[in-house]
């Protein structure tokens, strides 16, 4: 008789646990009462999330994520086309999306940020002036604001107003050139813009004459804030489509992931004169899937993580000399389904991965000794994100 109360309290302690891990990650709509004591205040961070919106999803979505138990909860939603990718201001009060659509409706956005309630407030929008707009980066000091436009093949450069706004664009600086790949390289398309650690240069990465172009910053040129830079552009290997680019956090190394040949590059990085100097090629994708999506390293500089898509979809594993910078491959986590973003949390416990086609959010515990990642099970449902930024709460 004791075995089996026994067990019957051990089943139904289990299936509630399971029952309030559901209800604490996978309900969107609303916060369950029952669930608020799961998630801190005092260790949380907002969990901004870019998503695709032919589907179900309607713009960027904010939640409460807890950077000690991992659970998470819906705040927000604001209602936007297509924002695939998103950036904040040094200061967090104001976020800049994209909308990845083409012509008149390929646009970025500003918006202010109140980091009370975790809700948006749309500022203004402009038009990007080339199609397909897949990344945005703004810089330190929050006056300018730079789009990829992968279609258009182009970069284009909006001033900041003090509100936050943005202006009419400036600069919309077009590419020319092909690849080797004849169906993937017809024409240039780019596909991420960064400043380098310093904000003295900002490299934009094209996939299409696989190139990592190079610009001088000129703070206080409105008109001219990006020039071309000398050498103009770094050569990578034929075939191989510049996709993201990352830099280590003692910012002497830099990473490219190519999404073409699934290798990913590493440079050094002379702050001096902005200049890229290859010093390894390591394979993330050994199955040629051409899918290779998003990089980062750990924010204690250890490891650096890389996705795959289109076959064998996870996350290369890699850890990093910290005498040289170079790669050794450390193991390979697999995931949902087209990991096309993923995030490290800043006190490095938690990496979240946006698996746009299993329309859900990942969050795998990180062994931060050895940079391998496992799965908590504590999945975030959301209908295609593909982007995804933490920032500081309250």
């Amino acid at each position: 008789m004791n075995k089996f109360i026994f067990l019957l309290t051990f089943i139904l302690l289990a299936t509630y646990s399971c029952s309030n891990k559901g209800k604490n990650n996978n309900n969107t709509n609303s916060i369950a009462a029952e669930d608020i004591e799961t998630v801190s205040d005092e260790n949380s961070m907002h969990l901004l999330v870019g998503t695709y919106t032919g589907g179900e999803s309607e713009g960027i979505y904010v939640y409460q994520f807890d950077t000690v138990s991992g659970y998470s909860h819906f705040r927000q939603v604001t209602k936007i086309d297509n924002p695939s990718y998103l950036t904040l201001s040094k200061d967090e009060k104001f976020v800049y999306a994209v909308s990845e659509d083409s012509g008149e409706k390929a646009t970025a956005s500003a918006f202010s940020f109140d980091k009370k309630d975790g809700s948006l407030k749309l500022l203004n929008s402009q038009k990007t002036g080339g199609d397909s707009p897949c990344y945005i980066e703004v810089d330190k000091d929050g006056k300018h604001v730079i789009t990829a436009n992968y279609g258009g093949g182009s970069i284009t450069q909006f001033g900041v107003k003090d509100d936050g706004s943005l202006n009419l664009p400036t600069q919309v600086i077009r590419f020319m050139g092909k690849g080797t790949d004849t169906e993937r390289q017809t024409k240039p398309y780019l596909h991420c813009v960064r400043f380098s650690p310093d904000g003295n240069y900002l490299f934009a990465d094209d996939l299409g004459t696989d190139k990592i172009h190079k610009f001088d910053v000129k703070a206080g040129d409105a008109d001219n804030f990006l020039q071309v830079g000398t050498p103009p552009f770094f050569k990578v290997a034929d075939g191989s489509g510049p996709r993201h680019l990352t830099f280590h956090p003692n910012g002497k190394y830099a990473y490219l992931i190519n999404e073409l040949s699934g290798a990913v590059i590493a440079f050094s990085y002379d702050s001096q004169n902005g200049n890229l100097a290859q010093i390894q090629s390591i394979q993330a994708d050994t199955l040629n899937a051409k899918g290779s999506g998003d990089i980062h390293v750990s924010p204690d500089g250890k490891f650096l993580y890389a996705s795959n898509r289109l076959k064998g979809d996870g996350i290369a594993i890699f850890s990093i000399n910290q005498a040289d910078g170079k790669l050794t491959k450390a193991g390979y986590q697999e995931t949902g389904i087209h990991p096309r973003n993923f995030v490290i949390s800043p006190n490095g416990k938690f990496l979240l991965v946006a698996s746009r086609d299993s329309d859900m959010i990942q969050i795998f515990l990180r062994n931060q000794s050895t940079g391998l990642l496992e799965d908590t099970f504590q999945n975030i449902k959301l209908d295609m994100p593909v982007c995804l930024k933490f920032a500081a709460f309250k």
